[in-house]
């Protein structure tokens, strides 16, 4: 039986319970693309994680990616940029 994590949703929503290996994989693949940008919009967020991980991710990128990273987001994480359109992301700054 392999390890899991049940993620989180910044909407309270209910979230997923996936392996816990492709959850690490794809947060760190998520927050090193954020930190290397500064700001990243949702689109370069899926494709630089796709450019990361590529073939030795079995799984759908984009759903995943979207997954960690609303779980990110409920975490406190990374954040929405207010009021960006399309979508922007970033480290979440610290209170």
């Amino acid at each position: 039986m392999t390890d899991r994590i049940m993620t989180l949703h910044p909407q309270g929503k209910s979230g997923v319970n996936i392996d816990r290996g492709k959850y690490d994989a794809m947060r760190q693949a998520i927050l090193d693309a954020v930190q290397d940008h500064g700001e990243i919009t949702f689109k370069e967020l899926t494709e630089d994680v796709r450019l990361r991980l590529g073939r030795k991710f079995g799984g759908s990128i984009n759903w995943y990616v979207t997954t960690v990273k609303l779980d990110l987001e409920a975490r406190g994480v990374i954040e929405r940029i207010p009021g960006s359109s399309p979508q922007r992301l970033r480290l979440a700054t610290s209170t």
